[in-house]
């Protein structure tokens, strides 16, 4: 096999010359996966020989198949070989191929941009200093004391705080609405989490009682098929419940199984916003650091690597929202947007992820930063702890992605380490 690279504006073009020796055995193997599923009398299934493969399929399919085979069986190692950073999906022109004469063919590739990285030593970073108020306290406790609240029904008139269950049903123009009508909805009258007004309408209601009213909903309202539009109400109370707030004190504390006291609630309570702000500063300054590699490097980016970089994003989207029990194209409907509105907004985001992503790369190059086996085993075994079965994650898991994915975070972690230990 015979090959030759020539670099041009970013890309890379490899043109390959495969010897007739070694296309007779490419031919035999795209007819073997060809034949696999024919039914030829005489051959079993995967043994058919390519003069009649052809005949049967025809030269076409033979041929692109075979192409295929030697295209696989070739281009990895010439990329190997060669040490080519190359990303995207390639272009692929076939010049020739003749069974028992020679292949040739034509690959290009994007190749990954060069970095002319900047100062990413001596960068200056102020640490604020970290300040926690009585009130996050407070906001902690209250949170704690609702999460932990009961709710006994009573037969009285509802009112602001109560917990509600109501049979609804909305009409605009005598028309029920898309999504317009529901059975034991739970509502916390006062949370405001419905159409505006609509929670302020049952209040004074009891269990039993029946409504009909109108509103009007706001021109700037986020479901745009229902903005600026007055609305029909009818509606049934099912259940009023009011909350039972339990009281603040040492049994309180005891019943939350860690601590023997209200003091020493609040004194974890505080670590752990001390913790998180901790964390927060240390990712600002991260960012601060990173930020400024990006602005003292030169570097183009080609648009392969922020189309890949939105594609990702897409995905964390898609899975966040199915994670939430919610339907991604009805979660669009409710933005009034299309995906393609939001990758086009994501762009700016994606180019400075690209960017912050190249120089951390450049750096650990630079820097000859590594992470070994065992580093990496442990942090897998540290994060794997968080799941019940351990070996049943592991069974259902790609270990060699997962083993990639945490080297990945390791040698990120090192370098911002590195950044922070040589800055001012």
């Amino acid at each position: 096999m015979k090959f030759n690279t020539k670099k041009i504006d970013g890309k890379i073009e490899i043109s390959v010359e495969i010897s007739k020796e070694s296309v007779e055995s490419y031919f035999k193997i795209a007819a073997e996966q060809l034949s696999k599923d024919m039914k030829v009398k005489g051959f079993r299934p995967g043994k058919v020989p390519v003069d009649i493969v052809e005949k049967e399929i025809g030269s076409e399919k033979l041929y692109g198949e075979a192409a295929n085979v030697a295209i696989q069986r070739t281009l990895p190692g010439i990329i190997k070989d060669e040490e080519l950073e190359v990303i995207g999906q390639p272009d692929i022109v076939v010049k020739k191929i003749v069974k028992n004469q020679e292949i040739e063919y034509m690959v290009t590739f994007q190749l990954m941009p060069e970095v002319d990285l900047g100062e990413y030593k001596g960068l200056k970073a102020i640490k604020k200093e970290i300040k926690i108020d009585d009130s996050e306290i407070e906001k902690s406790i209250k949170y704690l004391l609702n999460s932990r609240t009961k709710f006994i029904t009573v037969n009285r008139e509802a009112k602001k705080v109560d917990k509600v269950e109501v049979d609804f049903e909305i009409k605009h123009d005598n028309v029920k609405i898309e999504d317009g009508e529901s059975k034991n909805h739970p509502l916390v009258l006062g949370e405001s989490n419905f159409l505006p007004g609509f929670e302020e309408k049952l209040e004074k209601m009891k269990a039993n009682d029946e409504k009909e009213f109108s509103l009007k909903i706001p021109k700037d309202w986020k479901d745009k098929r229902i903005a600026g539009k007055e609305l029909d109400f009818k509606v049934k109370m099912k259940l009023v419940q009011e909350r039972e707030i339990p009281e603040l004190n040492d049994e309180f504390a005891k019943s939350l199984g860690e601590f023997k006291s209200v003091k020493e609630l609040k004194d974890s309570i505080k670590q752990g916003i001390l913790t998180e702000k901790e964390v927060r500063e240390k990712e600002r300054i991260r960012l601060e650091l990173i930020e400024k590699v990006v602005d003292n490097t030169k570097l183009d980016i080609p648009d392969v690597l922020i189309d890949q970089e939105i594609q990702k994003m897409e995905i964390d989207l898609r899975n966040s929202i199915n994670s939430m029990g919610l339907d991604f194209d009805t979660y669009l409907k409710q933005l009034n947007k299309k995906i393609e509105d939001i990758k086009e907004e994501w762009k700016e985001q994606a180019e400075k992820r690209v960017k912050i992503g190249l120089c951390l790369r450049e750096i650990i190059k630079k820097e000859n930063i590594n992470v070994d086996d065992k580093e990496i085993e442990e942090k897998i075994n540290q994060d794997l702890k968080q799941y019940p079965n351990v070996e049943e994650v592991r069974k259902n898991i790609d270990m060699n992605q997962l083993k990639e994915y945490t080297k990945n975070i390791l040698l990120n972690e090192k370098t911002f380490e590195l950044l922070e230990k040589e800055s001012k």
